[in-house]
């Protein structure tokens, strides 16, 4: 690999035994690019290490296209990396659409599920640090898919830009971990981010223009969960991000949950909203706290834990339930189902037979049997998803 520039120097390469065997062989090598500033380290890493060591192995870059809440440089630089080190680039995308569209899809779901009574109290439909299926879903599962289409049977190895100085979490982080068919390698886990952009300027390719031109400490989606303050106002005051930003708010709006937990995305910049936005995320704001104040009535064990209720409510409890779900229905102006007491208790008990015959049986969805109501199982809203 050859730098621009004479004065930097490369920092070490992470690699362990696992990752030396697979190049060794000459396994596949994909290493996983967003556009921002880790991936194109882990880029401009993992091809030195492999020219390094005479890899002879295929190399192809992947980027996971994640639909409108991109920024617009992102997929030119995953081109520019591609062009620049000469290796194809593969970009994949979630069939159902993109990651606004899962939002979206997410929130009409859960209104399904609380009506049906399929959830207790209302989802969010926001991703969230601890439920990150914008990476898992719309990243993961998608580029992992494709891998194994492109490189059959065989061990692949994928490179991403994981470090830890990003987190306490990522700090403890191996260097590499197997999952069936891949190696997944972290090869620019010790590095800093100083190391980090010191690496692209000596490439002679550039960063993602958010960095320097939009100031923004981190890059990944225009609008993300993981995203500071700053950055959130960095990102609201590019006219690019405007359209997805009211089209974010209006979810906000309508679910009455907050991006971030709770920082309202509305709130980061009033002014592009336009007053009929502006009076809706308001009313959001004050169905958020009626819903929270209702639903902590709730006593936990009511809760459902893995989606199955885990025993049927008494008498005075279904009471309690039946009232919650018609205040909160009425507060969104659900068409809810089961808001009775009656109701309530009969559905957690077709609810515990289903579950019973799911742990039963392998094919749970061929089972016999009829609900209190002459549906069949294959009959119930919802059950499935």
């Amino acid at each position: 690999m050859t730098y621009h520039s004479p004065t930097f120097t490369a920092p070490p390469v992470a690699v362990d035994q696992d990752v030396r065997e697979a190049l060794a062989a000459g396994a596949p090598v994909a290493i996983g690019i967003s556009g921002g500033k880790d991936s194109q380290a882990a880029v401009i890493a993992t091809i030195g290490h492999l020219d390094l060591i005479r890899h002879t192995g295929p190399r192809v870059l992947v980027h996971a296209d994640l639909g409108i809440v991109e920024w617009d440089a992102s997929l030119t630089i995953c081109q520019e990396l591609a062009r620049h080190f000469g290796v194809e680039l593969i970009t994949v995308r979630r069939k159902a659409g993109g990651l606004m569209e899962r939002w979206e899809a997410r929130w009409r779901s859960s209104v399904e599920r609380y009506c049906n009574l399929l959830t207790v109290t209302l989802v969010p439909c926001w991703s969230t640090p601890a439920m990150r299926f914008c990476t898992s879903e719309l990243k993961t599962h998608v580029i992992t898919a494709e891998l194994r289409r492109r490189f059959p049977g065989q061990l692949v190895v994928n490179a991403t830009g994981v470090r830890r100085e990003e987190s306490a979490r990522r700090a403890r982080q191996p260097i590499s971990d197997r999952k069936p068919g891949l190696i997944n390698w972290r090869p620019v886990l010790d590095w800093t981010e100083d190391q980090v952009f010191a690496a692209i300027d000596a490439s002679g390719m550039r960063p993602h223009p958010a960095y320097r031109c939009f100031v923004m400490s981190r890059v990944s989606c225009r609008f993300c969960i993981m995203s500071n303050g700053p950055d959130l106002a960095a990102a609201a005051a590019q006219p690019e991000t405007h359209n997805l930003y009211r089209r974010m708010v209006r979810l906000e709006a309508d679910s009455g949950f907050a991006f971030q937990g709770a920082r309202w995305l509305g709130d980061v910049a009033p002014g592009l909203l336009g007053d009929g936005l502006t009076a809706d995320l308001a009313a959001a704001k004050f169905r958020a706290e009626r819903r929270k104040a209702i639903e902590s009535r709730v006593p936990r064990e009511l809760l459902y834990v893995k989606g199955w209720p885990v025993r049927v409510p008494y008498q005075a409890e279904a009471e309690l339930l039946a009232e919650v779900r018609s205040q909160v229905a009425g507060l969104y102006g659900f068409d809810a189902l089961y808001l009775s007491p009656g109701a309530v208790m009969a559905r957690y008990e077709e609810l515990m037979a289903l579950k019973e015959v799911r742990e039963a049986r392998r094919s749970p969805k061929k089972a016999a049997g009829r609900l209190l109501d002459g549906r069949t199982w294959d009959e119930m809203p919802g059950v499935w998803a």
